[in-house]
């Protein structure tokens, strides 16, 4: 396998396991390589994900560390020997890395759940918000970087308008239905899309009024990506200097049970639906 240089969050997350089951076994770079007959330096390529790994080997690996959940090597050995060129790879060296990872993740992905606190989520985004939304956070951008976001939050929409969608359940703040990102006539034809959109069958839309008491919100926007199984689930949360991936056991599970707190709040969705028809009818 060749050296990567600049490994993908996909590929990153792959090597975060196969490092976390060598530890589990309690097995040092230098007693997992003895096992495999290879030089440590390339256990730590693999586990730095730098290299990458071929199913054979990696299902060496996992007998070596004594892993006895078959889903979950699956699951890692299909992470291996995936090889899809998507249409993410053409945004790859003109912008950020997480734009690619964040589109990457998106087609892996079994299920996707969001929290939304004060924007409207990226893919239901319109184009006249979307640009509205990177322009102001980029004031300095000229309009041929805020076109190339645009376009791509757009392309990002396949997840879940495209020929083969995810189930796919978003909680919305009353708050970021309600600030006017891109104006007037945009804010009316936003919030119809949004409800457009929430008429597909795969499609969840809950609403959190303002009048729900005793709501502490969920931090910041989140987004849970399902993966072949639990364990291998993604959640992505805005962070201070960019964009922050979280895979650990212990934090899936605190994020899974955040949504569900979330969730159990928010009005059911036709109240939801009616509450933005309300809100439509102000504009």
């Amino acid at each position: 396998m060749g050296t990567k240089r600049e490994p993908t969050a996909r590929q990153m997350r792959l090597a975060a396991e196969l490092r976390r089951l060598r530890e589990a076994a309690g097995l040092s770079s230098r007693e997992a390589a003895a096992l495999l007959d290879v030089n440590s330096v390339q256990i730590s390529q693999i586990e730095a994900g730098t290299s990458g790994v071929s199913e054979q080997r990696l299902r060496r690996m996992a007998a070596n560390y004594a892993c006895p959940d078959q889903e979950f090597i699956d699951g890692l050995a299909a992470m291996a020997t995936d090889r899809t060129q998507g249409w993410w790879e053409e945004y790859r060296g003109v912008l950020p890395a997480a734009y690619q990872d964040l589109a990457e993740l998106d087609h892996h992905a079994r299920f996707r759940n969001d929290v939304a606190v004060i924007h409207v989520p990226g893919l239901f985004q319109t184009e006249d918000y979307a640009r509205a939304l990177f322009a102001y956070m980029n004031p300095e951008f000229p309009d041929s970087e805020v076109g190339l976001r645009v376009a791509h939050r757009m392309r990002r929409r396949i997840v879940i308008e495209g020929p083969a969608p995810i189930p796919y359940e978003t909680v919305i703040h009353e708050a970021a239905l309600r600030i006017s990102v891109a104006g007037r006539t945009a804010t009316r034809a936003q919030l119809t899309r949004i409800l457009d959109v929430s008429e597909a069958d795969h499609i969840t839309v809950r609403v959190i009024p303002f009048t729900l008491a005793d709501f502490a919100g969920a931090g910041s926007t989140m987004v849970h990506l399902g993966g072949p199984v639990p364990q291998l689930d993604t959640v992505v949360r805005d962070a201070p200097h960019g964009t922050a991936f979280v895979d650990s056991a212990a934090q899936l599970e605190h994020f899974r049970g955040l949504f569900r707190r979330v969730r159990e709040a928010a009005l059911p969705p036709q109240q939801s639906r009616d509450l933005i028809h309300q809100l439509t009818q102000e504009l």
